[in-house]
C-alpha cells in the first residue's frame, strides 16, 4: 500500500510517500521560518497562503525524486488536527480533492500521533508495549502512556505554555532568532551553568503536569535586572548565562517528570518525539538520569514533516480506516479520543 502523506498544521509544508512493505520512499519539506522570523512568530494567514503556493510544487518534486506518479497511490493521508485551522484546511482540502479525483481513500491523521509514531518509521526500532511517550513541541508538552497504537492514557501535560513555546518566548527576551529553541540552545553552549539558578516548576509537588509560565516570568525579571547601557541591552555573557540557566531548568523539569512517569507506570521504555526532542542537552540529561531505554526519532523527523503523517496513514488505512468526503479539521483534538486501528 503506497500512501501519500500531507502535513500543513503550522508553518511547514511537508509531503511524503510511505510504502507499507518498503517503508519511507521519499519526502519533501518547505519551511516558512524565514517568512515568519520578521514577525517573531507564526502569522496564521500568511502560513495558510504559503501552504497553497507550495503544496503542488512540492508534490511534483516528490514524485520526481521517487520515480512514482499519482496513479501509483493507494491512499492519501493528511493532518486533520490539531493545528492552525486555516493551515489545516489547505492540506485537508488538497488531500481530499486529490483522493476523490483518483478514486482512492483519504484519511485525516492526528498530528501528535504522527510525532509519537515517528521513531517507529525505522524498522530496526522496536518498542515493547506499554511505553511512556514524552511529546514535546511548540504547541504541546505531554506525557502519555501508550498501551497500543491508538490506545493512549494522558499522564500529564502543560497547564500553560508548551516547552517549545517557552523556548521561543525566552529567546525573544534575549534578542535571539526565531524559532527560538535552536538559537537559545546554541547560545546556552557558551553560558556558565553555575551563575544563575532558575526554578524547576512544579517539581516540588506530586503529579506529572508541567507549567512554564512562571519560568518565563523569572527569565524576564532576570533579563530586566541585567540590562545596562543607554540602549538597555544585555551583554553577550549575560545573554549566554541566562540562556544556559533557562535551558537547564526546562531540561531538568522534563527529566524529573519523565522519571516519575516511568516509576508510576512501571515501564522501562521512554519514547520522545516532537520538535524539542532534538535538543541535545535534553537527550543527554534523559540518558543520564533515567534508568530506562530512551528512543528518539531521527533529527530530520523531530519537527513537522509529511513522512510521519504518511506513516500513521499507512498503519490506519491498512486496518480499513477512511475519512468521509469533506474537509473536517480540528484546531484542538485530544490524543485520548483516538481509537486502536481496526476497532
Amino acid at each position: 500500500m503506497l500512501i501519500l502523506g500531507i502535513e500543513t498544521s503550522c508553518d511547514e509544508t511537508g509531503v511524503a510517500l510511505y510504502d507499507s512493505q518498503h517503508g519511507l520512499l521519499a519526502d519533501a519539506l518547505h519551511s516558512q521560518i524565514d517568512m515568519h522570523a520578521q514577525y517573531g512568530g507564526v502569522v496564521p494567514e500568511l502560513a495558510s497562503r504559503d501552504h497553497i503556493r507550495k503544496i503542488s510544487p512540492l508534490l511534483e518534486q516528490l514524485f520526481d525524486d521517487s520515480g512514482h506518479n499519482l496513479n501509483d497511490l493507494n491512499g492519501v493521508a493528511y493532518t486533520a488536527g490539531p493545528g492552525l485551522i486555516g493551515a489545516l484546511m489547505v492540506g485537508a482540502g488538497f488531500g481530499q480533492s486529490l483522493a476523490w479525483s483518483l478514486g482512492i481513500p483519504a484519511l485525516g491523521v492526528h498530528h501528535m500521533e504522527g510525532h509519537l509514531m515517528a521513531p517507529l518509521m525505522d524498522p530496526e526500532i522496536e518498542v515493547p508495549l506499554p511505553f511512556v511517550a514524552l511529546l514535546v513541541s511548540g504547541g504541546h508538552t505531554q506525557l502519555v502512556k501508550v498501551k497500543a497504537i491508538g490506545s493512549y492514557e494522558l499522564l500529564g501535560e502543560s497547564l500553560d505554555d508548551a516547552a517549545g513555546e517557552a523556548f521561543d518566548k525566552a529567546a525573544k527576551m534575549l534578542d535571539l532568532g526565531f524559532p527560538g529553541g535552536p538559537y537559545l540552545a546554541k547560545c546556552a553552549e557558551h553560558g556558565d551553568p553555575g551563575r544563575f539558578r532558575f526554578p524547576r516548576p512544579m517539581t516540588d509537588r506530586p503529579g506529572l503536569d508541567f507549567s512554564f509560565s512562571g519560568l518565563k516570568t523569572f527569565t524576564l525579571n532576570t533579563v530586566n535586572d541585567h540590562v545596562s547601557g543607554a540602549d538597555h541591552q544585555l551583554s553577550d555573557k549575560d545573554r549566554a548565562d541566562i540562556a544556559r540557566a533557562f535551558e537547564e531548568a526546562v531540561v531538568d523539569t522534563m527529566a524529573i517528570k519523565c522519571r516519575r512517569a516511568l516509576e508510576q507506570t512501571g515501564v522501562d521504555h521512554l519514547l520522545m518525539a516532537g520538535g524539542v526532542s532534538a535538543n541535545a542537552r535534553l537527550r543527554e540529561r534523559l540518558g543520564e538520569k533515567l534508568n530506562a531505554t530512551v528512543i528518539y526519532p531521527p533529527a530530520q523527523y523531530c519537527t513537522d514533516n509529511g513522512a510521519m503523517i504518511a506513516h500513521v496513514g499507512a498503519l490506519r488505512m491498512a486496518a480499513g480506516e477512511r475519512s468521509p468526503l469533506g474537509v473536517a479539521v480540528r484546531a484542538r483534538w485530544p490524543l485520548t479520543e483516538l481509537s486502536v486501528p481496526g476497532d
